[in-house]
């Protein structure tokens, strides 16, 4: 019985070896990785970890970039019996130590030496800490710490134990048991520090079993790992599908070669995060806005059809001829069969675009503990304002305490959810087997689920009108020259917000116009932006009731960082920490004040810091909100 990663890797070997199952490009060139090379590899990482002593009651955690080698480090793992927790890539040292600490993690499989510095900067904090085991041994030779150890020697050392005794690694799989832990995978974290939602193989694989029956994947789908392989959906999709459909799985060079290694793989199926959809969106109108009036007119004339098409139900022959193919293809997305977006909340103006373009959009919704995604929209049922149904019957899900229109918490429940939290962690959110997502929501005519907004975060002005800060920051978010946004207002007489310039795409607009600039801050604080943003705030606000448009907003000195805790790292923002951090700002707005002096330093990763000194300029969006309407 396939109840395990381990186990269906072993299948998969056994009738398909020959088959291509992962590619990685490195040094430019795409290497294709078969089944049987997969669990070769995997083979001799588990009998190697075997060596070192570990196995049951374990935990041995993966840190790096998306690769190859994390997943057969993280099947391996599961093989002799130990838990796997992903961390991101980005994580500084606290954070790092924060998780190793409460998992009690004994070895810890890292990429380069970037990470294994942050394990070494932990010093004795990590006492259960006995293994570090590293993929690239470039710059190690300058420790001598006598924990690590080369995942070359590893995997050399398990092949030995393996010519030895053949039949070590197929008892050793043969042994692993669906209802055990498998898997700790950190939760969002927006309110506090994460905790270690368990799962189980048996549970990862029913579910999968049943998300794929909603949107079928085989081995003809191709798929590019982009997103952090910690994050729930990422293990579903390069784990589950990949082990289960067989779905090809590619890596990329690097995380900044992304959208360029995709368009060279052109995949059948996408999943990215809405900050990533938002950017291609952005980068695809500051595109056209530095072509020529010809290219400019014709992208107008595509998006107008085409979103008229779209209006209508229907697609328009002629925006793809003129406009649409040619763009598909410019991104990597002529071959998509399947998109998808989740994590977050896309703002619809986005999603409308992608739809116009010909991408098969579709949103899903679900949390870490009920093992990601559990709804999605059906085929021919998309609606850019909803996240679909549940996608099988065994998925319970409920409006709590819903108010006159209908709106309340969304409840959801199912069968294969997640077998508690490591130390016996206590969610108040979760009761009689219901997670209590936090999210408000309703259920729309057509049956499908509305989500709103984080309950916490729905706001209410001092004159009574509510609204959802999370919908508006994602109209903001559709502008090109946008990267992120917070908007204020609750217990306040109006709706301000706090914007950050997008700086490369705003960067290239000052260059067009001869606009001298030196920093990111430097360039937020000149008048020529804030009369570009003034200018777009103005558009949203045309497209909203007057209670929930923006009266005053500022451009931020400094970009949103999940390094200074105001995002989450899956790029959610942490309001709380936000309302802190910028306590005095937020007072100064609404006390009237036209300019906020600011002295203040950031901290950067490399320990490095600067000092910032400048003026955030307060400025009103009423007047050109009026001449918009």
């Amino acid at each position: 019985m396939t109840d395990t990663l381990p186990k269906l890797l072993v299948r998969n070997a056994a009738a398909h070896g020959g088959e291509v199952a992962l590619r990685e490009k490195s040094f430019g060139i795409w290497r294709s990785i078969t089944w049987a090379d997969y669990a070769a590899r995997t083979r001799a990482i588990a009998l190697g970890l075997r060596g070192l002593g570990l196995g049951a009651g374990h935990v041995v955690a993966l840190i790096g970039d998306n690769r190859p080698d994390w997943v057969m480090g993280e099947i391996a793992a599961h093989a002799i019996g130990a838990r796997s927790l992903g961390v991101y890539r980005d994580a500084l040292d606290d954070e790092v130590g924060y998780l190793l600490e409460a998992s009690g993690a004994a070895a810890v499989i890292a990429e380069d030496e970037e990470q294994v510095d942050k394990l070494l900067n932990l010093g004795d904090r990590l006492p259960a800490l006995r293994h570090i085991v590293f993929a690239d041994p470039r710059g190690m030779r300058k420790h001598d710490d006598p924990r690590r150890l080369a995942l070359s020697d590893l995997v050399a050392a398990g092949d030995a134990v393996h010519a030895a005794d053949p039949t070590a690694w197929d008892a050793m799989v043969a042994a692993t048991r669906g209802e055990d832990v498998a898997v700790l995978c950190t939760t969002s974290g927006t309110t506090a520090q994460p905790k270690l939602a368990m799962l189980t193989s048996g549970a990862l694989i029913r579910h999968c079993e049943a998300y794929l029956a909603a949107d079928p994947k085989g081995p003809e789908d191709e798929y590019v790992s982009a997103l952090p392989l910690p994050w729930i959906m990422e293990q579903i999709y390069v784990l589950g599908w990949g082990l289960i459909a067989r779905m090809k799985v590619n890596f990329v060079e690097e995380p900044e070669t992304v959208m360029a290694d995709f368009r060279e793989i052109g995949p059948t199926f996408v999943l990215f995060a809405p900050r990533l959809w938002e950017q291609i969106a952005a980068e695809v109108r500051a595109r056209v806005l530095e072509a020529s009036p010809f290219k400019q007119r014709m992208f107008a004339a595509g998006m107008k059809l085409g979103l008229e098409a779209l209006d209508k139900g229907q697609r328009s022959a002629l925006a793809d001829a003129i406009l649409f193919r040619a763009l598909r293809d410019r991104l990597g997305f002529s071959n998509l069969r399947s998109a998808a977006t989740g994590g977050a909340a896309l703002g619809p103006e986005t999603f409308r675009f992608f739809l116009a373009m010909g991408v098969p959009m579709r949103q899903l919704y679900g949390q870490t503990e009920l093992l990601g995604a559990y709804t999605l929209h059906r085929p021919g049922e998309v609606d850019f304002d909803t996240v679909g149904v549940p996608f099988n019957d065994y998925i319970a899900l409920r409006i709590e305490a819903p108010d006159p229109n209908g709106v309340g918490e969304i409840v959801a429940s199912h069968p294969n959810m997640f077998a508690g939290y490591l130390g016996g962690a206590v969610n108040p959110d979760l009761r009689d087997g219901w997670l209590h997502t936090g999210d408000a929501g309703y259920f729309h005519d057509n049956g499908q689920l509305v989500v709103i907004d984080r309950i916490r975060d729905m706001a209410t002005t001092s004159r009574g009108d509510r609204f959802s800060p999370q919908y508006i920051e994602n109209k903001l978010k559709f502008c090109p020259y946008v990267a992120e946004a917070v908007v204020l207002g609750h217990d306040r007489p109006h709706l301000a917000a706090m914007i950050c310039i997008r700086f490369p795409i705003v960067g290239k607009w000052a260059e067009r116009n001869r606009i001298a600039f030196t920093t990111y801050t430097d360039l937020a604080a000149r008048p020529e932006v804030l009369a570009l943003l003034r200018g777009e705030v103005a558009k949203v606000n045309a497209s909203l009731p007057p209670a929930q448009r923006i009266h005053d907003f500022i451009l931020l000195y400094k970009e949103l960082d999940a390094d200074d805790e105001e995002l989450t790292r899956t790029r959610k923002v942490r309001r709380g920490v936000i309302n802190r951090k910028y306590a005095d700002i937020i007072e100064a707005i609404y006390a009237g004040a036209a300019a906020i002096p600011v002295d203040t330093t950031i901290a950067f990763q490399d320990g490095t810091s600067q000092r910032i000194r400048t003026t955030l300029r307060v400025v009103s969006a009423q007047a050109d909100a009026a001449l918009a309407a």
